[in-house]
């Protein structure tokens, strides 16, 4: 069984949005104070102490008057957080800001989340009818809710359910891509998949309105509507973004039993602020991680072929290394040795295949590259999002 995480936008009135604020203050609250006082502790006493919302109840009652399983929730969150830093897994967690996306989460107990019989209303503890567009259907059960309100003042619910997802038939084809910033992806096929550049396409229209909002004044209400505008840009580019990025993820699991990829140390490349922009708006990474759980969902085969090996440089053919192509100006070179003609992103992908193949067959063992993972397993706590 798989958990998935279905979203979508609901629509509360004014009395449902007042709660919905409460959960969001006192959830944030909760966890900077207590993440506060767990520092403060680690100090003095060099141990962890796990601090409940019961801590702060008799001190704080606003506490008691929300969903108390949105309190437990941000005590799991913090403590997998607080934990993960000692681990060296993650950095020490941040804070969090109001100025940022607001969210909580709350538990299924006894059907307390559930769709009405026309799915036009869904019931959350503590606050019932609140109306859904349910665009689209799920099966299996609801084990949790994630409420979360966007920067620009949209409401959202990501339901989190239980469901089977069947593996897709086995095929013979295997696959290496070239993730680039010219096009996307070049697999090695010879397909070409446009990098719609939706950020840079959208670059002009932003600056616009973010002056705009630079030249009022601070807590006007005029300020708000021009921030909420803003807000609305980058939501629209990012759904541009990940629209595109599932329906290419999706076409390239269903044709592929094996997928080889480059092992890209995105943050890295991040440094190199000519290309920064454009790699972020390539998005890349969460291309990635929309391959990896698609992969541990239909059965497919990831493999990450390592960061250090030069798959621009081999020729294809005879696997002559050619030290030049290092530079990103040259988009073709011909092999001084077998004469052949590389096109710069094509021969990557043929290279990222062969490399990939040998990892996998080599000794008949899977190397650590090899990537068949659970969505929920120790590499992240998130589910998938649909």
């Amino acid at each position: 069984m798989n958990r998935v995480a279905y979203k979508y936008r609901i629509y509360p009135n004014n009395e449902q949005k007042e709660y919905f604020a409460k959960c969001f203050g006192c959830v944030r609250f909760f966890y900077n104070k207590s993440l506060s006082d767990m520092i403060e502790y680690h100090k003095t006493h060099k141990g962890f102490k796990n601090i409940t919302p019961a801590t702060y109840k008799d001190e704080f009652p606003f506490l008691k008057e929300v969903d108390s399983l949105a309190l437990a929730n941000a005590q799991l969150n913090r403590n997998s957080a607080y934990k993960a830093f000692f681990r060296s897994v993650n950095k020490f967690p941040k804070y969090k800001s109001k100025k940022n996306d607001q969210s909580y989460t709350t538990n299924n107990q006894q059907c307390s989340i559930r769709l009405s019989d026309n799915s036009k209303y869904i019931t959350i503890p503590k606050c019932k009818r609140i109306r859904i567009k349910k665009h689209r259907d799920f099966y299996g059960d609801i084990k949790s809710a994630t409420i979360s309100k966007t920067t620009d003042d949209k409401y959202y619910i990501s339901l989190l359910v239980e469901v089977e997802i069947k593996p897709l038939e086995r095929n013979d084809n295997s696959i290496g891509l070239d993730l680039g910033i010219k096009d996307l992806i070049v697999d090695s096929n010879g397909n070409k998949y446009k990098n719609h550049k939706y950020l840079s396409k959208s670059q002009k229209k932003l600056a616009k309105e973010q002056r705009k909002l630079s030249h009022m004044e601070k807590g006007s209400s005029n300020r708000n509507k021009q921030r909420i505008k803003v807000a609305r840009i980058h939501t629209h580019i990012n759904n541009q973004r990940n629209d595109y990025l599932h329906k290419l993820s999706k076409k390239i699991i269903d044709e592929n039993q094996i997928i080889c990829i480059e092992d890209l140390k995105v943050k890295n490349m991040e440094q190199n602020h000519k290309l920064a922009r454009s790699i972020i708006d390539a998005s890349w990474s969460r291309f990635v991680s929309m391959l990896m759980y698609k992969a541990s969902w239909y059965g497919n085969t990831i493999i990450k072929v390592p960061t250090n090996y030069a798959s621009t440089q081999l020729c294809s053919s005879c696997g002559y290394q050619n030290k030049e192509a290092k530079n990103l100006k040259i988009r073709k070179w011909t092999c001084p040795e077998c004469g052949s003609v590389h096109d710069r992103d094509y021969n990557a992908a043929k290279n990222i295949l062969s490399k990939g193949i040998e990892m996998l067959t080599k000794d008949g063992t899977h190397p650590d590259s090899l990537f068949m993972l659970d969505p929920l397993g120790s590499s992240s706590k998130k589910p998938p999002l649909l």
